[in-house]
C-alpha cells in the first residue's frame, strides 16, 4: 500500500504504540485519524504531531465498545476524506490482578475487557470493511498481545482476550480476503505508562530490568518498535494476512538468554 495520501484510522492513539503509529503514519504521508476515550489532552499532543509531520489529520473521540461510536469513528474519515484505507486497531484495556487469585475478577470485569479487547475490534472492523470493499483494497493491523499465546500476564480476563483477538484475526482474515488484509502484531513489554502506572519508579525500574534479563535480544520494545512493525504490515505487506507477529524481543522462545 503506498501511504502517501492514504485514510488511515488508528484507536486508542493518545498516547504509546497507538500514538507511534498515528505519529509515523503522518511522516509517511497519510492522512490520520486519531482517537481516544477518555485522554484529550494527550490525544491533542497526538494530533499536534502528526501535523508537525506536514500530515492532515483528524481527532475523534470515540469508545470503541460501543457500536454506534465505531461508526461514527469511520463516518467522520468518510465525511473528511471519502475514503478509508487502512484501520490499526489498538485500544486496549486490562484490570491488573494475580490469576491464582480467583476472586479478583468479576464477570463485569471479563465483560468489560472483552467489549474493548475483541467486540472493539470486530466492530471497527465491520464499521471499515464496507469503505474498502467499494475502493477495492484495505488492510487492517490489530494490536494484540504476547499474552493470548503464552497464556501470561496482567489478568486471566487480559490474556484470554487477547487470545481470542488472536484467533479472530484468523477468521476475518479469510473472510476479507482477498480484497483487504489482516494481520496481527503481538507485542511483549512495551515501554508506556501502561506498566510504568502499575508500580512506582523503582518497582518499574526492577520490572523492567527483570524482563530483559529473560528475553533473548535483552531489551524492552519501545512504542515506535511497534509502530514500525505495524506500519510494514500496511505498506510493505501486500501479500502478508492472517500472520500473527511476535515483537516480544524472543520471550515466546521460552527460555532466558544464554551466559556470555
Amino acid at each position: 500500500m503506498n501511504l502517501k495520501g492514504s485514510v488511515c484510522i488508528v484507536t486508542g492513539s493518545a498516547t504509546g504504540a497507538g500514538a507511534a503509529c498515528a505519529i509515523q503514519l503522518a511522516r509517511k504521508g497519510a492522512r490520520v485519524v486519531v482517537n481516544y476515550s477518555r485522554s484529550e489532552k494527550d490525544a491533542r499532543a497526538t494530533l499536534q504531531g502528526c501535523k508537525d509531520a506536514g500530515a492532515d489529520a483528524l481527532l475523534v473521540q470515540a469508545d470503541v465498545a460501543r457500536d454506534a461510536d465505531c461508526r461514527a469513528l469511520a463516518q467522520a474519515a468518510l465525511d473528511k476524506w471519502g475514503r478509508i484505507d487502512a484501520l490499526i486497531n489498538n485500544a486496549g484495556i486490562t484490570k491488573f490482578a494475580a490469576p491464582s487469585d480467583l476472586d479478583a475478577l468479576s464477570a463485569e470485569d471479563f465483560q468489560h475487557i472483552y467489549s474493548v479487547n475483541v467486540i472493539g475490534p470486530y466492530q471497527m472492523i465491520r464499521a471499515c470493511v464496507p469503505a474498502m470493499k467499494k475502493q477495492g483494497k484495505g488492510a487492517i493491523v490489530n494490536v494484540s498481545s504476547i499474552s493470548g499465546v503464552l497464556g501470561v500476564g496482567s489478568s486471566t480476563a487480559y490474556v484470554a482476550s487477547k487470545g481470542a483477538l488472536n484467533v479472530m484475526g484468523l477468521a476475518l482474515a479469510r473472510a476479507l480476503a482477498p480484497t483487504i488484509r489482516l494481520n496481527t502484531v503481538c507485542p511483549g513489554m512495551i515501554e508506556t505508562r501502561w506498566h510504568k502506572d502499575r508500580f512506582d519508579a523503582e518497582g518499574y525500574a526492577r520490572f523492567k530490568a527483570d524482563y530483559e534479563k529473560t528475553v533473548p535480544l535483552a531489551k524492552a520494545a519501545t512504542p515506535d518498535d511497534i509502530a514500525e512493525v505495524c506500519v510494514w504490515l500496511l505498506e510493505g505487506g501486500d501479500v502478508v494476512t492472517g500472520e500473527c507477529i511476535f515483537v516480544d524481543s524472543g520471550l515466546h522462545l521460552g527460555f532466558g538468554r544464554a551466559s556470555r
